[in-house]
């Protein structure tokens, strides 16, 4: 039984790797498949940062061609040096303008801690460089991610930053304000 929402075209040997199921797919798919013409930017000049999990399908959700965004995803969709990096190159170099923010309900990092990092260094005697970027509050950690964002001095337009949560069981986004409660509470 697939756990795959995409069964295979056509039969694969039994001792057939994932690797090799995607290889089969990608010389499907080159075999019909025509130069585009585009170059590397985005023709609508946003660059949307979102989490890995496989439920999300950016590009579906977002009503997105081939040639529209620039898409940076990583565990989380947390606003890391090298989601920067990558942020940085896309619009100094390649003219992007607008950043879309993603995170998720229902995602892994809630259910990690930096505990994580500790237990990969005693399994593995070496402490990673990187931190795991786990958190409680998804709202929270999406105005973290904007506030990142927003203050890079190394960005040139961040004034066009929007945060969301992406709700798996629906398939709706919800817009996150990026002041926090505290702020937006009159009392």
């Amino acid at each position: 039984m697939s756990t795959s929402a995409h069964p295979t075209a056509g039969a694969i040997s039994a001792d057939a790797t994932v690797t090799d199921r995607l290889v089969g797919a990608n010389e499907r798919y080159a075999a019909a498949f025509g130069d585009p013409g585009m170059d590397a930017r985005p023709v609508l000049g946003v660059a949307v940062v979102a989490c890995m999990d496989a439920r999300l399908d950016l590009h579906a959700a977002l009503g997105l061609e081939l040639g529209d965004c620039h898409t940076i995803r990583n565990a989380g969709g947390v606003v890391t040096d090298d989601v920067i990096r990558s942020l940085t190159i896309s619009q100094r170099a390649l003219g992007t303008r607008s950043v879309v923010l993603i995170h998720h309900t229902g995602c892994g990092l809630e259910s990690l801690t930096e505990e994580f990092r500790h237990e990969l260094e005693m399994e593995v005697g070496q402490r990673p460089a990187w931190a795991v970027e786990a958190f409680r509050d998804v709202d929270q950690d999406v105005r973290q991610s904007m506030q990142r964002v927003r203050t890079s001095p190394f960005l040139l337009r961040t004034d066009d930053v929007r945060g969301f949560v992406f709700d798996v069981t629906t398939g709706l986004l919800r817009e996150i304000d990026p002041a926090t409660d505290a702020e937006t509470d009159p009392a």
